[in-house]
């Protein structure tokens, strides 16, 4: 839908913007110096996801300039985000160490942009994406995949808890999607631009849009070990590895979460000993996704024995592996690299709500051979493991915003199309205000966080943007639990119904929160706790 009417005047938006940046900025100040992010957790947290928003308003009003309908997108996203951080200070102003009443010189733009026949007038916007003609081929190439390979398998997968046919690896594959981030040199396509970023959440965002579980995460395991391998590998071991993980010749899982460590990862106590010709592994990881089909693990170990280390007694390892089956696998080794150690791997399936064809598993290792050769960075990489991974890490959290835009989009359109084809009470219920107002939000929504993902990228491309790839994380995933929650009502009862994708859509919607970073962690240890940091240069958000 397109409208004639001319663009709203987004000064007002700017103006709103402007007072919400400041308070937050004020908070920041003020919880730091009233005991810190562990004294106020609650209001960490909220701080954390208000700042968020508002990075998010910034994005989609640079997007406002190109024409009236991102114009009225932009205003009503504004307008609902300080409403939001309205609601969180509400009766909390003196935690915040804000006044009542800081955001009044905003009302006439709140009363104007969340009035619900306005919202409603924007049912069927989307919005161009605005993205130049290489990404749109780009967008274009991973949709039709999407379309022609993965949504014709997708429902299955899930309903079943099956493995993710051979055919999408190896289709996908031929597309390149494994070589997204694996530079040029070494058999992949990253030119060292802006492009390998962009082009990596549009490629993302379109396979989700297919799937999240036998589509966008699929390239998230490889994008993780390839730029751990790029940051931080020896020239042998790229020259080994990339080209291998570019031509998806091998598939890669991450072992990192232990069942008693999740995103405390300084904590983790699998071991690394060093044997002749390598190290040996045991311990036990949790929630090692595509673990049994994997042909590597990306495994984050300790390899010096003083705990008291912390985080800098942790290595990362490259370590082969047999394929197995989805549902649980023994690997036994009898030798590896001319030594015998009676090596095991067991890996014992993690049934789950949504999220299928991944699997997840707990692999537990007991005298697991791993040659010297594979311990990325060699003998000066012992140690600097915690920081190759959180790297790879950085970029899975923009990769994740895009799966969550992905599932997103597909739950939005899934709604809508029902929405005109569903009658009650004798008209179609898209021809209600509640549910134009409903669909108008959820498109609202996915654009907005859509444009702060790519603006995301633009600057991670630059080596900046380590925050807003957390803050775009915690944000869209949140935003996507209540984007596939709302789709779902809009079907009714028939929501509920397995025949429907919908319901694949919300629960599969529910664990982008949890994985890649939990959503309190990420708010309270890296969003609010960079928020407060920075809290003594003033009241403008930190930039990374």
């Amino acid at each position: 839908m397109t409208t004639s009417e001319n663009p709203p005047d987004t000064s007002a938006a700017s103006c709103a913007l402007a007072l919400a940046s400041g308070m937050i900025g004020q908070a920041a100040a003020h919880l730091a110096s009233t005991g810190g992010i562990e004294e106020h957790q609650v209001a960490a947290y909220d701080l954390a996801h208000g700042a968020a928003a508002v990075r998010t308003a910034e994005a989609v009003l640079a997007y406002a300039a190109h024409g009236t309908d991102e114009a009225r997108i932009a205003c009503a996203f504004v307008a609902d985000a300080l409403a939001d951080l309205l609601a969180r200070t509400a009766g909390r102003e003196p935690l915040w160490g804000i006044q009542p009443g800081w955001a009044d010189p905003a009302r006439d733009f709140l009363e104007e942009h969340r009035d619900p026949a306005r919202l409603a007038q924007l049912c069927g916007m989307e919005g161009d994406r605005h993205l130049d003609a290489d990404f749109e081929m780009v967008r274009d190439t991973f949709h039709r995949f999407a379309l022609e390979r993965v949504r014709p398998v997708a429902e299955h997968v899930h309903r079943a808890n099956d493995d993710i046919p051979e055919e999408v690896i190896e289709g996908l594959a031929e597309l390149g999607g494994f070589g997204l981030s694996v530079p040029e040199s070494y058999g992949g396509f990253a030119s060292g631009g802006e492009s390998d970023y962009l082009g990596m959440v549009v490629a993302t965002e379109e396979l989700s849009w297919g799937s999240l579980g036998a589509g966008g995460s699929l390239i998230t395991r490889p994008e993780i070990l390839a730029r751990a391998l790029v940051n931080g590998g020896t020239e042998e071991q790229k020259r080994e590895w990339l080209p291998r993980l570019a031509s998806g010749e091998i598939m890669a899982a991450v072992a990192v979460t232990e069942p008693d460590f999740g995103s405390d990862v300084a904590g983790l106590t699998t071991s690394a000993t060093p044997v002749g010709g390598g190290w040996l592994l045991n311990g036990v990881k949790t929630w090692c996704t595509f673990a049994a089909r994997a042909d590597v693990l990306m495994l984050l170990a300790r390899t010096d024995p003083d705990r008291s280390l912390a985080h800098r007694g942790l290595s990362l390892f490259v370590v082969p592996k047999d394929r197995a089956a989805g549902h649980g696998f023994v690997l036994n080794q009898s030798a590896r690299a001319g030594v015998s150690t009676g090596g095991r791997m067991e890996g014992r399936p993690i049934d789950t709500l949504g999220y299928r064809g991944m699997h997840s598993y707990e692999i537990s290792l007991e005298n697991w051979f791993v040659p010297s050769e594979n311990l990325i960075g060699g003998a000066s990489g012992e140690g600097k493991g915690f920081y190759l991974q959180m790297q790879g890490f950085e970029n899975g959290r923009l990769q994740t915003a895009a799966r969550a835009l992905g599932v997103m989009q597909a739950a939005y359109e899934a709604a809508y199309a029902y929405a005109t084809q569903r009658t009650v009470f004798g008209k179609p219920i898209i021809d209600y205000q509640l549910t134009q107002a409903k669909l108008a939000r959820m498109s609202v929504i996915i654009q907005a966080t859509r444009q702060f993902a790519y603006q995301v990228a633009r600057l991670m491309a630059k080596g900046e943007g380590a925050l807003e790839a957390s803050m775009v994380k915690a944000y869209v995933c949140r935003a996507a639990e209540w984007v596939t929650r709302e789709a779902m009502q809009v079907h009714g009862g028939m929501g509920y119904a397995e025949e429907f994708p919908v319901s694949r859509y919300f629960v599969d919607a529910r664990v982008l929160s949890i994985f890649e970073g939990a959503d309190e962690t990420l708010a309270l240890k890296v969003i609010a706790r960079r928020l407060t940091e920075a809290a003594g240069t003033g009241n403008e958000l930190p930039r990374s």
